[in-house]
């Protein structure tokens, strides 16, 4: 099982209630910075950190004065076009004096709907981990309405994880763990420190949030443990108001880890071999044995392309002889695919106009 520190890459969700005062609605201030300080920690050991962050309407819904009470939809989008300017700018502010670059991402639930603004978001965040950049992930509540909305963080840090191919996701949480009932409604409550299958006894026992700020229950947590666990990211529920929160949970602070059977790219690779293929693409010797060696598939080593396939669609690989050697997700549609079959990856922009991706298929979307 991933833990904190032996883990490659870790998505962190902050909830509302840990970055903005319930009373005052100003942000806190000094626990940023140092969370900012336990990033700075993690990057120093290695790791790959996002963050997902709650608290665009919270800090808006202070500096507009509006009340704590429920906001109608135009009253919290107005918040959040308020609140995510100051949210992105303490982010910036705490993570600066390290050397650290954020970068804010606002995402709706139909861009992990739609297959092409899926494409396009997970290749943005891998480009800015790439490059160092912490990104800042959070749902653009200013524009999206119920239909299109996660609606709590927990399943769209789930969905992060997935879509960077974490292998441990932190929920900072109000409470310290899953308990077998709420605990602040049940003094008989007990935490459970590992779980290793969500059963629907373990779903039973969910219960709803207590927090005046936070949207997110137990039952959004178990669903983004189920979301992650499968695809590889283990994940860890803990209190998370400390100073230092993901310096005290190394250091063994309280909490519950869901554990992944496997790593998020075995479980990627089971997942791209699964789909039922919308292509073919016959390769010739060299790409051949360019894939034995771990490289993307270019263009250049493509001899045909059948089927009618939009970007990020499956494609069967088959060898010069007919064998089918594995499948991947196609960066390009069917009609650009047969257009720069055989040419060098420099000749692409030429070709359709702009400037592609050098791979047809890179090796991170392929399992052979």
């Amino acid at each position: 099982m991933a833990t904190l520190t032996t883990a490659q890459r870790v998505v962190v969700k902050i909830g509302s209630a840990l970055l903005v005062d319930r009373e005052t609605g100003e942000l806190r201030t000094d626990w940023l910075k140092s969370l900012a300080d336990d990033v700075a920690w993690l990057k120093g050991l290695g790791l790959d950190v996002v963050l997902v962050s709650s608290g665009s309407i919270a800090l808006g819904r202070g500096a507009l004065g509006l009340p704590r009470a429920d906001l109608a939809l135009e009253q919290s989008q107005a918040a959040a076009a308020v609140g995510q300017i100051r949210l992105a700018q303490a982010y910036e502010a705490a993570l600066a004096p390290h050397g650290i670059t954020a970068a804010q991402i606002l995402v709706t639930l139909e861009d992990s709907e739609n297959r092409r603004r899926y494409l396009n978001s997970r290749s943005t965040l891998a480009t800015l981990i790439d490059l160092g950049v912490v990104p800042i992930v959070n749902e653009n509540d200013t524009i999206a309405t119920d239909e299109i909305r996660y609606g709590d963080n927990d399943r769209l840090a789930a969905q992060i994880a997935v879509t960077v191919g974490a292998d441990a996701l932190v929920l900072l949480s109000d409470v310290d763990g899953f308990y077998s009932a709420n605990p602040a409604l049940d003094s008989n409550a007990t935490r459970y420190d590992v779980i290793s299958e969500i059963t629907p006894e373990i779903e039973d026992m969910a219960g709803d949030g207590v927090s005046g700020l936070s949207k997110g229950g137990m039952i959004t947590k178990l669903m983004a443990a189920k979301m992650a666990t499968a695809a590889g990211c283990a994940m860890v529920i803990t209190e998370g108001s400390p100073m230092n929160p993901l310096k005290t949970l190394a250091d063994g602070a309280t909490c519950t880890w869901f554990t992944a059977t496997e790593d998020p790219q075995l479980a990627r690779k089971q997942w791209i071999a699964s789909m039922k293929a919308r292509g073919v693409v016959h390769i010739d010797a060299g790409a051949v044995q360019a894939l034995e060696n771990g490289n993307s598939l270019l263009p250049a080593g493509v001899r045909h392309v059948e089927g009618d396939f939009g970007r990020g669609e499956p494609l069967a690989i088959l060898s010069p002889a007919g064998h089918k050697l594995g499948q991947g997700l196609s960066r390009y549609t069917a009609q650009e695919a047969n257009a720069i079959k055989g040419h060098r990856s420099d000749e692409i922009e030429a070709i359709l106009g702009y400037n592609g991706r050098a791979a047809l298929i890179h090796r991170d979307d392929m399992a052979l």
